[in-house]
């Protein structure tokens, strides 16, 4: 999944306690690692079972509370289901501008004060967003939970006061910078843009990155800024869970007393799915201030969750995981015409994209890497994969989600897959289901699924290759 991440390590430096920090994380480790393997380790070949209560408040807010008392440790994690999707063209990059803003005070809480009182704990916060959500999340010790609602809630209800043109013309120029930074100044930095340009036409939501363009962050009035975070800053458009060392009837009452007066918002219109299936190869070249030349492939495959979706993710797996992955062995290893090679697939609410990423050895053309590439994805069409290889990917992929939930807060723990599910499904407790579907996956499937979704002529080429070497570009 595309997400920008910002962790503002500049401001935190002056307030962190070192020793602080790694008693926090050892903290939340052996705790959260105790607690999750007593009930999956009993339990590894048929359900996992997380103790979760959902609640709705008055305005629309939806509540999940997972209660965890192994130690005194809680996670705040909120998401709003707001990202770069939601933006217009011409007006790009809004979802992640304010994961900025939301950093630097609120009408209550003075600048400063969130990472005060945070850092101050000897806690962790950070945020994300995406092309269909923002994330933010906290993870502090048990005592520190009233103050942190009330900061999550004082940004919720009341972050606009706070907002002046000088706050979003410094938050501005601090998100163009880390755009030049991230992709404009790095080697093969500009490569996912020109993907997603490829993938998606104009005006049709993945379009364009959440970090947006430089253009529509200068376009960008105090009036754009507002009027966006009014419409999807608002109670009923976030999913807010809290797990840890927490008393539930307690929780429920700070939750009501700090968010539960906060207004309702309108409705919030959702982008559609559009057809967006390419029909001839898309070849693009870019140079660059690189040594060596670099292969992006991608095609459309499908939304997160649905059928389809599984089976591609173990095909990545087996494409591209570990040393005896059938592209690393035959590009890396036997052939030795590679210095890397990497696959993956991501489902979104309305596409999914499947990428391979490989980067030539000296001497060697992308050409050659398409061409070497091409003839492992045959290889599994015609013939299909081994039952080991079907069997040790869901053992990868098993362990690594059992290894996921040991962790309760931050990206991808336990709160953090709570709101998943729950922001996209409904249904906050789809750990089993989550699991199983991968558990279901036949070699049929997977042979299937590359036959069906990784057509030749039927997808996005990108050649990264140094400066004045066009030559070294995949070639029809």
């Amino acid at each position: 999944m595309i997400v920008v991440s910002d962790t503002y390590s500049e401001k935190k430096i002056a307030y962190k306690s070192v020793m602080k920090f790694f008693l926090l994380t050892f903290l939340l480790f052996l705790g959260t690692m105790t607690n999750s393997l007593s009930q999956s380790r009993n339990q590894f070949g048929t359900s996992l079972n997380i103790p979760v209560e959902k609640y709705e408040l008055a305005n629309g807010l939806q509540v999940i509370l997972h209660k965890d008392n192994s130690v005194p440790i809680v996670s705040v994690n909120i998401w709003y289901y707001v990202g770069s999707a939601n933006e217009k063209q011409g007006r790009t990059g809004f979802a992640h501008l304010f994961e900025h803003l939301m950093f630097e005070g609120s009408e209550h809480a003075r600048d400063g004060l969130y990472d005060q009182i945070i850092d101050g704990s000897g806690g962790q916060n950070n945020g994300s967003t995406g092309f269909d959500r923002t994330n933010y999340w906290s993870i502090v010790p048990s005592n520190y939970l009233e103050p942190v609602l009330w900061l999550e809630s004082d940004r919720m209800g009341f972050l606009l006061p706070g907002i002046t043109q000088e706050r979003l013309d410094l938050q501005r120029d601090v998100v163009k910078n880390e755009r030049r930074q991230s992709y404009e100044n790095q080697p093969y930095g500009m490569s996912w843009m020109k993907i997603f340009e490829s993938l998606y036409p104009e005006g049709v939501p993945y379009h364009w990155l959440p970090i947006g363009s430089q253009e529509d962050l200068t376009a960008a009035s105090l009036d754009d800024v507002k009027d966006f975070f009014r419409l999807y800053y608002a109670p009923n458009n976030a999913s807010l869970v809290i797990g840890g060392d927490i008393d539930i009837p307690k929780t429920k009452q700070l939750v009501e007393q700090y968010f539960g007066g906060i207004p309702r918002g309108k409705n919030i219109p959702r982008p559609s799915s559009q057809d967006v299936s390419l029909k001839e190869t898309k070849r693009v070249v870019l140079e660059d201030n690189v040594q060596l030349p670099r292969l992006y492939l991608f095609w459309h495959s499908v939304n997160m969750f649905e059928e389809g979706d599984a089976s591609l993710i173990i095909l990545s797996d087996i494409l591209s995981s570990g040393k005896n992955s059938r592209l690393y062995k035959s590009l890396v290893y036997e052939q030795q015409i590679a210095q890397d090679v990497s696959s993956f697939n991501e489902g979104n609410v309305l596409d999914g994209y499947f990428g391979i990423v490989v980067t030539a050895k000296e001497g060697y053309t992308l050409s050659d890497m398409e061409k070497a590439i091409n003839d492992e994805l045959k290889k599994i069409m015609l013939s299909g994969i081994e039952a080991r290889e079907l069997q040790r990917s869901k053992n990868s992929i098993r362990a690594n989600f059992i290894y996921q939930l040991q962790q309760l807060g931050g990206f991808g723990g336990k709160t953090d897959l709570l709101n998943q599910y729950n922001v996209f499904f409904g249904n906050p407790n789809r750990f089993n289901e989550d699991l199983q579907r991968y558990q279901n996956v036949a070699k049929e499937d997977v042979q299937h699924a590359a036959a069906k979704y990784l057509e030749m002529n039927k997808r996005v080429v990108l050649s990264i290759v140094p400066k004045g070497k066009l030559e070294l570009g995949a070639k029809p």
